[in-house]
């Protein structure tokens, strides 16, 4: 992913699926179309973290969470993945 959308969510309280759905339904809304991977700072991630979330609203879709530690902890950067 070259361009993506920075979302920021720092809540401790807040779980990173529920934070991924958040911003990819902020996402789907601006720009018309649903992402499909999100890339995180590697401290976000947990054991009991999943992989892949499937968005509330289409569950036929996931987006692939990956880890990526040039993206600061608390932030998102979720987008469409470059096909090569």
């Amino acid at each position: 992913m070259k361009t993506g959308m920075l979302w920021f969510d720092n809540d401790p309280k807040t779980a990173l699926q529920t934070k991924v759905e958040r911003a990819a339904e902020y996402y789907r809304q601006k720009y018309g179309s649903l992402p499909n991977v999100v890339m995180v700072h590697p401290s976000m991630l947990t054991e009991n973290s999943n992989k892949d979330t499937e968005p509330k609203h289409n569950s036929s879709k996931k987006i692939k969470v990956r880890p990526y530690s040039p993206v600061l902890p608390g932030h998102l950067w979720i987008g469409i993945e470059d096909q090569n």
